[in-house]
Order: C-alpha cells, then structure tokens, then sequence
C-alpha cells in the first residue's frame, strides 16, 4: 500500500488501528471496554483512517472489523447525556453521518465483519458499508426506540439495506435479529460459524483480489449514484458509464483472456 504507516496510530492503544494485507486494508475498531461505541474520538479516528486510504495500485478493498464482545454499540450513550444543547447534538450526528459517507466515498468496496453485537449506529456501520459477513453468534439492532430516541441516522442507512416493513420492524420495536435473519432481509451477506468467520471473509476477499480495480473503482462510483436518480436517468447515466469502461485496457485484457481461456493480466493494479 502506498499509504505511509504513520499515517494511521499504529499502536495497540489506537481508537482504530490499521492492517494492510494484499491489497486489503483492514480497520479494527479497538475499544472493546466500551463495546466499541461511536464516541466522538472513535468517529474522528474512523474519519482520519478513511482520509488516509489512498487508491495505490493493488488496492481492492477495505475491511472493517472490531475486537471484543461486540462489532460495534452505537452511540456513547453517556457522553451523549453530557452534551449541553442542540447545537452539540447536531455537530455529533452531523460527524457519525460524514464518517458513514466516508464508507461510501472509499474507491473500493466496504466490508463489515461482524464477530458480535452491532446496535443502533453500529447497525448503521454495518448497513453504511457494501457488504458483511458476520458470525452465527452476532446480533443485530436499533434499539433507540426503547431509551425514547427514535434512531433516524441509523434509519438512513437501514432502509437502504432492506425492505421497509423489516426496517419499521427493527426502528419500532427495537427487538434484536440474530445473523440469519440479517442474512434472510439482506442487512448482511454471509454467516458463518465464529471459528470460520476469518475463512468466510477471505474467501470474498480472495474474490475481489482477482478483478480489476477499474471495474471496482468504476462500479463503486456508479452504484451509489445511480440509485439515486430515477429508472430513466439512471439507465442513461449507466449507459455512459459502461460505455467508459469498455475503452479501458483492463477491459479488452479480460475480454482476450475469456477468449483465449487463460486468466487476465490486469494493467491497472
């Protein structure tokens, strides 16, 4: 990677430490004692780590993991007590949301590996990012409903995810869902028992490995916009941008390698 190591605290005691490994930058959440909640220095470190991904030439992916118990309990719910006004709170949330449109800014595909509990915004991490895999133990929930604050920046996330009766469910009743029923409404892609979580991950990674990173910084790009435009537009805006992509040499590589049944020799790495 090109990024420099002191870029990111690469030290243990880091809010957020960094790992890279074959084109795959891994960010490790490193607050267990706290469950890993969004407080305001994990949400700064998040957006330090994420200004600091640069697109080197074997990047593919980024991965965020966490250690401890738990992915990840949302907001600190104590420090957000001891904020003193609206304003403070509109700065707070107005930080979580930059840090989750960071996730969808990175060049190539965000995945969330999910080794526990991930509630309110923490299942708003997992849904801000493109895909997850998580354990058969994990659990998912907005549970703000059940201490009075209805989780609207979460809700942002969600019902992009899944479907809207499925995403009223969880923001109403703030009841948890185990890993197979994130799997079964599409909040997460892949479960696996929690000693082959790790083989589950690298497999897919091992899968983005292989393919070229100007079909994954193009598709990363298009894919969030796209889906914000309506049918029509978004046929002509992906249209052009198919027809781009097709002039790159990666892609008349792929093309020759199908061809000739041999694998493809990426120019752009």
């Amino acid at each position: 990677m090109s990024a420099s190591p002191s870029a990111l605290p690469a030290n243990d005691d880091a809010a957020v430490v960094r790992h890279d490994d074959r084109g795959i930058v891994h960010l490790t959440l490193n607050r267990p004692a706290s469950f890993n909640a969004l407080s305001q220095d994990m949400l700064t470190a998040l957006d330090d780590a994420f200004t600091t991904i640069s697109p080197s030439p074997d990047l593919r992916a980024v991965v965020i993991a966490a250690e401890g118990r738990a992915f990840c309990a949302g907001h600190d719910l104590k420090e957000m007590r001891a904020l003193e006004d609206e304003d403070a709170y509109r700065q707070l949330f107005a930080q979580c949301s930059r840090v989750m449109q960071r996730l969808q800014d990175c060049p190539v595909p965000v995945i969330a590996r999910v080794q526990g509990l991930a509630t309110a915004a923490g299942c708003q991490l997992v849904a801000s990012c493109d895909m997850a895999v998580a354990s058969s133990s994990a659990r998912f929930a907005v549970s703000g409903i059940n201490v009075g604050l209805f989780c609207s920046t979460p809700a942002v996330a969600l019902t992009r995810n899944i479907g809207p009766k499925q995403a009223a469910e969880m923001l109403f009743t703030g009841d948890f869902i185990d890993a197979e029923q994130a799997l079964a409404w599409g909040l997460i892609n892949r479960v696996a028992e929690p000693d082959a979580l790790d083989d589950c991950l690298e497999a897919l990674l091992d899968n983005l490995r292989a393919k070229s990173q100007v079909a994954l910084f193009t598709g990363k790009s298009m894919q969030a916009r796209q889906r914000a435009l309506p049918l029509g537009q978004a046929y002509a805006y992906a249209g052009e941008v198919m027809a781009a992509n097709m002039m790159a040499e990666d892609v008349a590589e792929g093309i020759d390698a199908f061809v000739a049944k041999r694998r493809p020799r990426w120019t752009h790495r």
